[in-house]
């Protein structure tokens, strides 16, 4: 049979890795300008792909303006090939909204330049997220092409249909060599006829399902090959019993679908590391910026966007331009390496900067737009102090609410909406008198304002009752009326639903009052060794574990009606290297500081992590028992709860047959190195997996979730598959290292790159909630319950005295809007992923999502104002099907497992 080989010129522009993204810029300008020259002036170099990242055009136009119409031109002409990505973006740890908004803004983007690849181009993601498929149909894109995740034993050949867990489906052509394989074509005869025999035929075509081959002629940050259309013709001419074809991936998926074949199927996650890694614990690659990138990514879609929608309903700008920065810095740390964290500690600075800048507007637009509603409300006279709650989700709240605030007494009176008092309690505070009072400005010194003689910064909690739906609500401070709820000490922590008590071990014994269960020896810490790096955890072949439960400690209970909290101090010790671990000593002090909280009414108990850590090369996991036998977990993936089995039974035996009968004696139940058995996988079928925001175990009458806020890697573990394992943080002193235990052979990166900083010798904190439920787990609700706690209500203050430079002063606004207020109401069936202004149209979008397990489900949006045209759209926001409103309702139709839909309203 007479192959066709498509040579697909590219470059994999890693915008940082083991440098920085301002030394891949530099080099960008020459690279890009070769890429330039060498389509204009030879017309035989058809194509060249720039890695499907809109943003390295940004970068290059940035600093070489003048080239823009040359690349307009050349996109136009189909030889410049760019998009669809804004970066390339991972597709496991990011949220399922930063992977649709980084496609839809690589798209504008290069629609701006004349056009983009409707492919969805992933040469190098860390695996592929079960509901890709979905994402890339609500596009229009029909087609990908990725390397990592599936092996041979799944299917025979490289071209295939990838089914996502919502049944949606796309074509799939996997590199299953990787995307350098044809980077270095020989030009002596004899090396060039060996390397197109072996790479090309025998590698890149030995198992596609047509005869074209998918060669990429490309590495990481290659430049162009500008000889290449000569190669290509002397190879023609060499070996007339093939055709050789400088290509594009559109192309040649046109080929191989003209042959209209009967094409395997892939369903739902792919991650298995047969042939290629997967890097399964890269989740928790620098616990530090893990957290990071959880709580700004949760805040962008949680309450700033939701917040600006309020507030440009109530009459203000929406600042598009100013969110789009936000999400750029946001999409340049979700490049695979950059999430991953398995770059250079410098190139880590950056990441963290970005997260910073990113966090810095967001969190600066929230005030901004919260202040310009509460200052509008007619709820004040000269000497009141105003509470504003906002709520950023379509369902009318009552709670116990924790938040930072200045007071201007120790006791006074808050007041709700109707005058009623509103239970609080002060938490902590201390006294900033002097530093606030002398912040303040007067605009208009004409007019009296209040000036507390005290003025403290502290940390409360009020009971919040029927706060209106995505929308506000306004409290005052009374300081002529005095009640309060003081904290004091008390022996165990009790609400509606739990009591909980520290046990003689140290750890916690959790009564649930609903099931009469007792859920013992919770929230136990266990520290050992991590030999692994940047891109793995590997445990030591010779490790230690050191449990909070053998470590001293003391604690103390305290707290009121509405706010309760233990705070156990361990000290644990633990070796202080990997050295000191296999010699079983410990020498170091690991304090660790768990604060377990218990709000009124709430069904979460929240559960704070303090570590000071000073060991190196390690990991610190938090245990939780469900005392369940399982053989499944849940947990949520992007828009969607995903099943996850809690081992890989069948392929760790694959795993097993691929070692020699040596390595089977001397470990058969263990992880051994056979880097020189060519059989052997690249990576073991670990169990080390990734949450969007919660774990589950249950046996489908009762069972324990976890809802992680920061670091959201766990690991089922246990004979019966009873406890959650969530890992808060692993340490490693090395971006690469060879022949680990989990990672066998070469080292992965950079060996000779010490990655000092990712030691962590540094205080972290981590959040997390654990609740129980006493049904399956769709009537548990958990991705609602997880979404709500992801989404606290906020608070903001306002009072004439805070009007200053502690806030930037500003003028007096004219008081119109109502002391409440709510937008729309949702039944609370559907998960919320996004509430926005439209991007190019006047109105709202809607994203929800059916989060539930096979349970087809619907909803019904219910309006406070006047809407007239409601739509489903695609994820470009175009619209699709119109929706039927009826006093200013509208229902959602009922949507299957894992699906999402995105709505506008004008």
């Amino acid at each position: 049979m007479k192959r066709k080989v498509h040579v697909i010129p590219h470059s994999h522009w890693d915008r940082e890795w083991y440098f920085t993204t301002s030394r891949s810029k530099v080099y960008l300008m020459k690279d890009f300008k070769d890429v330039l020259d060498t389509l204009e002036t030879n017309n035989d170099f058809k194509y060249f792909m720039v890695d499907a990242q809109g943003s390295l055009l940004d970068d290059y136009i940035k600093w070489v303006p003048q080239d823009k119409q040359r690349i307009e031109k050349l996109v136009k002409a189909k030889k410049l090939i760019i998009g669809p990505w804004y970066t390339q973006s991972d597709q496991l740890v990011i949220s399922g909204e930063s992977i649709v908004r980084n496609m839809y803004y690589g798209m504008k983007r290069c629609l701006d330049f004349g056009g983009y690849m409707n492919v969805g181009y992933v040469p190098d993601s860390f695996g592929q997220s079960g509901n890709m498929p979905q994402i890339y149909r609500q596009f229009g894109i029909n087609d990908t092409l990725f390397w990592r995740g599936v092996s041979d034993d799944m299917v025979k050949h490289t071209d295939y249909n990838w089914r996502g867990d919502d049944g949606s489906v796309v074509f799939t052509t996997q590199i299953p060599f990787g995307y350098y394989i044809g980077g270095n074509i020989p030009e002596e005869d004899k090396a060039s006829d060996e390397f197109w025999q072996k790479e090309c035929f025998e590698k890149a075509g030995s198992r596609s399902a047509t005869k074209h081959i998918y060669f990429p002629n490309g590495f990481d940050q290659a430049p162009i090959r500008k000889n290449l259309p000569d190669l290509i013709k002397e190879r023609n001419e060499k070996d007339p019993d093939n055709e050789y074809v400088i290509s594009c991936i559109e192309d040649y998926i046109k080929d191989v679908k003209s042959e209209k074949l009967d094409l395997e199927e892939v369903n739902g996650e792919l991650v298995i590391a047969k042939h290629m890694r997967i890097h399964k614990s890269i989740f928790s690659s620098r616990s530090d910026l893990k957290v990071l990138n959880t709580q700004v990514q949760n805040y962008v879609t949680n309450i700033l966007e939701p917040i600006l929608t309020i507030s440009y309903h109530l009459g203000n700008d929406y600042p598009h331009e100013a969110i789009s920065e936000v999400w750029k810095l946001l999409f340049e740390n979700a490049a695979h390496d950059s999430i991953g964290s398995c770059i250079s500690d410098t190139a880590n600075e950056d990441v963290y900067m970005r997260y910073k800048q990113a966090r810095d507007i967001a969190v600066n637009l929230v005030e901004l737009h919260s202040r310009m509603i509460a200052t509008k409300i007619k709820n004040q006279t000269n000497n009141e102090i105003t509470l504003t709650l906002f709520n950023t989700l379509p369902k009318k709240r009552s709670e116990t609410i924790v938040f930072e605030t200045y007071l201007p007494a120790d006791i006074f009176s808050i007041k709700d909406d109707h005058g009623n008092s509103v239970k609080y309690t002060i938490i902590e505070k201390t006294d900033l008198t002097d530093y606030v009072l002398s912040q303040t400005i007067r605009l208009n010194p004409s007019k009296n304002i209040y000036l507390p003689s005290i003025v403290y910064q502290a940390k409360i909690a009020i009971e919040a009752k029927n706060v209106p739906a995505l929308g506000y609500v306004q409290y005052t401070i009374d300081l002529d009326d005095k009640s309060n709820d003081d904290i004091q000490e008390i022996n165990y922590l009790e609400n509606e639903y739990y009591q909980i008590i520290v046990n003689e071990h140290g750890s916690l014994d959790i009564y649930d009052k609903l099931a009469d269960y007792h859920y013992q020896n919770q929230a136990v810490l266990v520290e050992n060794g991590d030999d692994g790096d940047s891109f793995n955890y590997s445990p030591p072949r010779q490790d230690l574990e050191i449990f909070s439960t053998n470590s001293k400690f003391d604690y103390r209970i305290d707290g009121s009606s509405l706010y309760q909290k233990i705070t156990i101090n361990y000290q644990m010790l633990i070796p202080a290297n990997l050295q000191e671990r296999a010699k079983q000593q410990t020498s170091v002090k690991l304090p660790v500081t768990l604060e377990v909280v218990l709000r009124k009414g709430s069904k979460i108990i929240d559960l704070n992590v303090h570590v000071d850590n000073h060991g190196l090369s390690h990991r610190l996991c938090i245990l939780f028992d469900s005392a369940l036998t399982t053989k499944f977990n849940y947990a949520d993936q992007q828009f969607g709860l995903i099943k996850r089995p809690n081992s890989y039974d069948k392929e760790m035996k694959l795993y097993l047959e691929g070692l020699s009968n040596q390595e089977k004696i001397e470990k058969p139940k263990e992880l051994a190195n056979w880097a020189n058995d060519q059989s052997a996988w690249q990576e073991p079928p670990i169990s080390i997996e990734p949450t969007q925001s919660y774990v589950a175990l249950t046996d489908e009458s009762r069972g324990i979730a976890v809802i992680p806020q920061g670091v959201r890697e766990y690991e089922v573990i246990g004979e019966q598959g009873n406890q959650i394992r969530l890992t808060l943080f692993r340490t490693y002193g090395f971006m690469g290292k060879e022949n680990l235990v989990y990672r066998p052979g070469r080292a992965s990166g950079e060996r000779i790159i010490a990655t000092p900083a990712a030691q962590l010798l540094k205080e972290m904190d981590f959040k997390l909630g654990f609740t129980t439920f006493n049904c399956d787990i769709n009537d548990a609700d958990i991705d609602i319950l997880a979404k709500e706690y992801n989404t606290p209500i906020e608070v903001y203050e306002y009072a004439d005295f805070l009007n200053g430079r502690l806030i930037f002063a500003q003028e007096d606004e004219e008081q119109i809007l109502p002391v409440s207020n709510s937008l729309f109401e949702s039944k609370n069936n559907l998960v919320i992923s996004a509430i926005k202004k439209s991007e190019d149209a006047d109105g709202y979008i809607i994203r929800l999502f059916n989060g539930k397990d096979h349970q087809n489900i619907g909803d019904k949006l219910t309006f406070n104002f006047d809407i007239t045209e409601a739509y489903y759209t695609n994820l470009k926001e175009e619209k699709l099907e119109r929706i039927d409103v009826v006093d200013n309702s509208i229902i959602i139709k009922a949507i299957s497992h894992c699906k999402f839909i995105t709505i506008l309203i004008k």
